[in-house]
């Protein structure tokens, strides 16, 4: 089947990029390999072959060096309402938890951010593959918030930890876009996504 076109049908034009742009890190937080995002670059965490508090404290302390003090909002993916109790959600739920800890040690405001909204964000709509077969759905649909992230915002996202990556990238521009410094023009159809958002009540939104 062919991959349905994601432009113009999601085509933004972009923003000139300013110099006073606030510090917004979005997370894809995943045992395995957690994207990290402030908008224009990404980068893909991986613990390798680290296994319980060991890997935990790889994610921790990856995510902690690379989130700066200064830092004005940090948008997490949150849980996926399909997740049941599986292998890995404990320690997944230990990881979360401890990621928001830091951030609330050093002052760091932080947002969480449902998966659906942040398809709905990329592409518009929070089932962009639902014309594929139901076992090819998911990949297909990371592959176009992928190719989202790269046409809008020309972010790589490249390697094992691309859709990792592209996700991150989209929960940053997020959280610039409420804060008032959306990295590109959007339609309705994706700025609805934001109202989905929980955001932190200790500061405000210039723009939604």
């Amino acid at each position: 089947m062919t991959t349905p076109a994601l432009f113009p049908a999601t085509a933004a034009t972009p923003a000139p990029r300013p110099l006073d742009l606030p510090t917004v890190y979005g997370l894809d937080l995943s045992l395995t390999c957690t994207g990290i995002s402030n908008g224009t670059t990404a980068e893909a965490l991986i613990p390798g072959d680290r296994n319980g508090h060991d890997r935990l404290e790889f994610h921790r302390r990856a995510i902690h060096e690379r989130i700066p003090e200064e830092t004005s909002l940090v948008v997490i993916e949150g849980v996926a309402m399909s997740v049941g109790y599986r292998p890995g959600v404990e320690e997944m739920t230990y990881l979360r938890g401890i990621v928001r800890h830091d951030l609330w040690r050093r002052r760091i405001p932080f947002a969480i951010c449902p998966p659906q909204h942040r398809i709905i964000y990329a592409c518009g709509v929070a089932n962009p593959a639902k014309d594929y077969p139901a076992n090819r759905r998911k990949t297909v649909a990371k592959g176009m918030v992928r190719d989202a992230v790269i046409a809008r915002y020309g972010v790589p996202c490249d390697g094992r930890g691309r859709y990792d990556q592209a996700d991150a990238t989209v929960l940053a521009a997020m959280g610039l876009h409420w804060l008032g410094w959306p990295l590109a023009v959007l339609p309705d159809t994706h700025r609805r996504a934001l109202d989905g958002v929980t955001w932190p009540l200790n500061i405000p939104a210039v723009a939604r």
